[in-house]
């Protein structure tokens, strides 16, 4: 009997401090403010009048740095799927599940690359390599070439390079 009132008297308690809660959460109402902050700023922009533009002179770039400089990983992988593979490649993505790997495989030969899949058995991870080359001055250059290809995809953002041991 002393256990269920016990019990009782937990449960009203717990109810009466969850009821208390207000109906509008505090970031809700700080979003909401940021909101219209935003919407202020945007308007007062919209009023103010525009300088007229300048003449801007042609910027020159720098030289860019040599692209044997690249960082490269040294790993001992064996060809799962695909062909054609070579001392140097270009990772784009890393799986520990095979399927995975065969999925972003799949999906770079729809972009038109002679995907491949390798398989690391000291990390147990299978790699997706977009391409291969003899030399690392043209991986490079490739990655780079990958990465500006897909800018807004984060994961491809992180190609690396894939030195081959025997």
């Amino acid at each position: 009997m002393k256990k269920i009132v016990v019990l009782g008297m937990g449960l009203c308690v717990a109810l009466a401090f969850s009821s208390c809660k207000s109906s509008e959460s505090a970031y809700k109402k700080a979003y909401e403010k940021a909101k219209q902050q935003e919407l202020a700023d945007a308007s007062a922009a919209s009023t103010t009048t525009e300088a007229p533009a300048e003449i801007v002179a042609p910027v020159e770039t720098a030289p860019v740095a040599p692209v044997t400089s690249a960082p490269v990983r040294e790993e001992k992988v064996e060809l799962v799927s695909g062909e054609g593979l070579r001392a140097y490649s270009v990772v784009c993505g890393s799986f520990g599940v095979k399927s995975n790997a065969d999925g972003l495989k799949a999906q770079m030969d729809n972009e038109g690359y002679n995907a491949k899949v390798v398989y690391n058995a000291q990390n147990n991870m299978y790699r997706v390599i977009v391409e291969s080359f003899d030399t690392r001055s043209e991986a490079a250059r490739a990655r780079d070439a990958f990465k500006a290809k897909y800018p807004n995809r984060k994961d491809f953002q992180g190609a690396w390079l894939l030195y081959r041991v025997n």
